[in-house]
């Protein structure tokens, strides 16, 4: 089953979301305008907005405040694109050119800063200082994550809390917020508020955890990028921390990243091949589910009604995910 089928009951709120964030990047630079609208133009799962608008729907859901937050946090994390493939020298992104590849990196750095300063114009919107509040602490971590993954590159002798820290930081945090503002924007009282949290992180964990598996499992095609890309890249992500136990495996990735600026794709292939001869891809599993249980468990703190099932569905489908 695929996400979007799963909410589609949302799909007119997320279309007015897709037309208000097309409305909000249309910047006065013909440039900035070209490269945002690129962006948006090379789709998305919008997961935030939809994890803003099922958060508001224990609520009050005619706010008008539910919609601006999910435009937000959806720009925030176009943003954070932008700025990562500038930083990974990444060409393809869900199978398209980035907007980095098509502009160069000056570019596309101002573009991500573009679009980030659009958000928090949008936000300005509104009048809740613990909205402003939560998104200012979520931005904060979230920039000091994108440093801790750049220092972290190439550098195989690190701790697990440094991958899942930088995937907090990276993933979940925003997928977080988003279930927390949309809870805030709805009136719910701080008990649910504090819920709703938890499983959007819990969530968020285990969906990057999947996507790293993915990096590894999944086709070209399916990624939308060259498969094994991450660690081209020198992220040291979890099948690679697991796999890292043989120290075989651990030597040829050690020789690998010696030629970081050139990568031998023989050997990438070579060291791919070796991980899935590993248990590393069944162990990165474990610790998903093991996080959509704790997801789970936060849900069932909260009432009963078809929103819940859907998150509960959702939960479900993150975890058999294969691309």
């Amino acid at each position: 089953m695929k996400l979007a089928n799963i909410y589609g009951f949302l799909r007119k709120d997320l279309n007015q979301i897709e037309q208000s964030i097309n409305e909000v990047i249309q910047a006065e630079h013909p440039v900035l305008r070209e490269a945002s609208t690129q962006l948006l133009q090379a789709g998305g799962k919008r997961i935030r907005p939809v994890f803003v608008l099922l958060s508001a729907r224990f609520g009050d859901y005619k706010n008008k405040d539910i919609e601006t937050v999910a435009v937000a946090l959806e720009l925030i994390h176009m943003a954070t694109l932008v700025h990562d493939d500038v930083v990974d020298d990444s060409e393809l992104r869900r199978g398209k050119p980035t907007v980095k590849h098509i502009y160069g990196d000056r570019v596309a750095m101002y573009t991500g800063d573009y679009i980030l300063a659009r958000a928090l114009e949008t936000i300005t919107e509104i009048d809740n200082p613990e909205i402003h509040k939560a998104l200012s602490k979520t931005l904060i971590e979230v920039v000091e994550g994108e440093i801790a993954q750049i220092k972290d590159r190439y550098v195989l002798d690190q701790e697990i809390w440094n991958y899942l820290r930088r995937i907090k930081r990276k993933t979940a945090l925003l997928i977080a917020t988003s279930c927390k503002l949309g809870a805030i924007s709805a009136g719910l009282n701080k008990y649910e508020v504090n819920k709703l949290y938890e499983y959007g992180y819990y969530i968020g964990m285990s969906f990057q955890i999947i996507d790293d598996i993915l990096d590894f499992t999944a086709t070209e095609k399916e990624l939308g990028k060259p498969t094994g890309s991450d660690l081209e890249q020198g992220h040291i992500t979890l099948p690679v921390f697991y796999a890292m136990k043989d120290p075989v495996f651990k030597a040829k990735v050690e020789q690998l990243f010696e030629s970081k600026d050139n990568i031998n794709q023989d050997e990438l292939t070579e060291v791919i091949d070796y991980l899935k001869q590993t248990d590393a891809i069944e162990q990165a599993y474990d610790l998903s589910n093991r996080y959509l249980n704790k997801a789970m468990n936060a849900l069932n703190r909260l009432p009963e009604n078809k929103v819940k099932r859907t998150l509960e569905i959702i939960a479900q489908v993150i975890g058999k995910r294969k691309f």
